[in-house]
Parts: structure tokens; sequence; C-alpha cells
């Protein structure tokens, strides 16, 4: 399905996750946040910023232990102090919303959580 997002046109999937991560931007990432209730901060650019970069290194998306471990090197906290902060971040869990905010494809392999 495609979607218009400040005079762009994006595909989306059934769940809203971009079809194609490349045509990812501010403007598309705000507009995902507003519909997940997600109010962006420094914090959260940061974490988008590591996943695009492992993304476009790797070809694969990260998974959360990844960006638990760049959160907590990031903040000089530890793993379970950066994990708790990852899921005040993003309440409905690292797939459902950091990685759609960050324009990568729904992981199909994964849980939800």
């Amino acid at each position: 399905m495609a979607i218009e997002i400040d005079g762009q046109t994006v595909e989306i999937d059934t769940e809203g996750y971009l079809m194609n991560p490349e045509e990812w931007n501010k403007q598309i990432a705000e507009h995902l946040a507003r519909l997940e209730e997600v109010e962006l901060t420094e914090l959260h650019w940061k974490v988008f910023n590591f996943m695009r970069e492992f993304y476009a290194d790797r070809r694969v998306i990260p998974d959360v232990r990844f960006v638990n471990k760049y959160l907590a090197e990031e903040l000089g906290e530890d793993k379970k102090e950066a994990r708790k902060r990852l899921f005040e971040m993003f309440p409905y869990g690292y797939v459902k919303q950091a990685c759609k905010i960050s324009g990568m494809k729904r992981p199909r392999a994964w849980s939800t959580g």
C-alpha cells in the first residue's frame, strides 16, 4: 500500500513498515513515530542512526542485542540499564516501534517483543 508523507509517496506493508528502507528520511520517521505515539528525542535519533548504519554495512537489521550494546556504550550504562532504557523509549517493543520508525522492513523471524 502507498501512503504520502510530506509530499513523498512511500510503500508500506500491512503493518506499517517501509517496503523500501532506502526511502527513509527524517519526515518519514517523525510521521511513523506519531502513529506509534513515540515522542522522539536525540537518543532516539542516535539509535536510529546506529540501526541504519548497521543495516547499510551488513544488509541485515540489527537485533536488539546489538542496539542494547550500542546504547550501553553510548550512555556509559550497564547492559541491564540500557535494555530498560531502550524499552522505555519503545514501550511496545523494539521490532514494533524501533524497527518501524527507523525505516526497517519488519523482521519476519523475530517476535514483536
